[in-house]
């Protein structure tokens, strides 16, 4: 199911993501707004959302205080490696799990890396690199928020 970016009002802070219906739910109540959307695709009078913005802001240390790092997710990922992908240097917009999920990896930050699609899906595929003869050209690290913000594409 297609995942939608939460992003905090005003401030262009990436909370999470939800799921497409979720992200519905949150424009009908009207506590989002579209901040981009799919192009020439809508549902009733919305546009269809890539990314929602929240219409009051909400304090957010909880987000990354108990653990002294941001979540771990595909946007996140992203950023922290610059839209780079980790195997080919390329622009990356997926990310990948460095030991795939169907081989017992986790979604950990020193287990993923941002990576293109034809890294991550026709070459890499369900292997690790080293099963599918590919090279890891960037060690994955656990940032901080302010590593992590002054990345994010707007």
């Amino acid at each position: 199911m297609t995942q939608v970016a939460v992003y905090n009002a005003g401030g262009g802070q990436l909370l999470h993501t939800v799921d497409l219906n979720h992200a519905i739910r949150m424009l009908v109540r009207r506590v989002a707004r579209v901040r981009e959307a799919v192009e020439d695709r809508t549902f009733g009078p919305y546009p269809l959302p890539r990314s929602l913005e929240l219409v009051r802001w909400i304090y957010t240390q909880w987000v990354w205080e108990a653990t002294g790092t941001p979540p771990v997710s595909r946007d996140n990922v992203l950023a922290r490696d610059n839209y780079t992908c980790g195997y080919c240097g390329r622009t990356g917009t997926t990310w990948d799990h460095i030991v795939p999920k169907c081989q017992g990896g986790t979604s950990t930050w020193l287990n993923t890396v941002a990576a293109c699609e034809s890294c991550n899906g026709k070459k890499k595929g369900g292997r690790t690199p080293e099963q599918a003869g590919m090279r890891l050209q960037v060690t994955p690290f656990a940032p901080t928020m302010a590593q992590l913000l002054p990345k994010r594409r707007r």
